[in-house]
């Protein structure tokens, strides 16, 4: 039978690794901060907490089988939806994935305290937090290829050859293009998807193309 004083213990250790995780996440201003990543570890701590009692006390007849790791796998269901709401499509973006992801494995840190397994919930811990608040700078200095989805209205003159020469002159790829054209006034409408590296002047570009006697409007969009 689990102790009075290990039950507190479980749970105040679940607060405080949910909090530190939690405290990364509030400082940058995401939508799932300290209390909903404080809340979440301690009540799959709680989760865990109750499965095992359950386990114990039904143990002592041969008449029931009980698998205490039933509750712990509808926790993570549930957090799947908890998760699933932080996320957010803007356009063709998204946004809010490594928010989920840290709902996610803060809920198995709480299950692993909630089932005595301190060393792996605090490994886990220092592993999530170095990964959010280290690793960010990092990841912030490494070269990567950035993708812009640029939409180009222009009259019946419009050229696609000369607009794609102007994106590969300043260092952008075009990976992909798509048009159409309205009739009878024959405008067309350019989509091109651009990929370039982070430090690529698209502003340089856009400029370049607004010049173009038969651009009548520009839009831009980041992935």
């Amino acid at each position: 039978m689990i102790s009075e004083a290990e039950i507190v213990f479980k749970l105040l250790l679940g607060t405080v690794l949910g909090g530190i995780i939690g405290f990364e996440r509030q400082t940058h201003g995401r939508p799932a901060g300290f209390r909903t990543q404080l809340l979440v570890c301690v009540a799959c701590v709680l989760l865990m907490i109750i499965s095992e009692g359950y386990y114990v006390r039904a143990a002592s007849t041969d008449l029931i089988r009980i698998d205490p790791t039933r509750i712990a796998a509808g926790a993570m269901t549930g957090v799947g939806f908890l998760g699933a709401g932080v996320i957010l499509k803007t356009g063709v973006s998204i946004q809010g994935l490594t928010t989920a992801a840290c709902i996610w494995i803060v809920s198995a840190i709480g299950l692993a305290v909630g089932a005595g397994q301190y060393l792996s919930a605090a490994i886990g811990s220092i592993i999530t937090f170095i990964s959010l608040w280290f690793l960010r700078i990092l990841e912030a200095r490494m070269p990567r290829t950035v993708y812009k989805y640029v939409t180009l209205m222009t009259d019946a003159e419009g050229d696609e050859d000369t607009v794609r020469e102007l994106f590969e002159r300043k260092g952008f790829t075009v990976t992909k293009m798509d048009y159409d054209i309205t009739f009878p006034v024959k405008e067309k409408t350019f989509l091109f998807t651009i990929a370039g590296k982070h430090s690529s002047p698209i502003k340089q570009v856009l400029e370049d193309i607004s010049g173009l006697n038969y651009v009548r409007k520009i839009e831009i969009r980041s992935q």
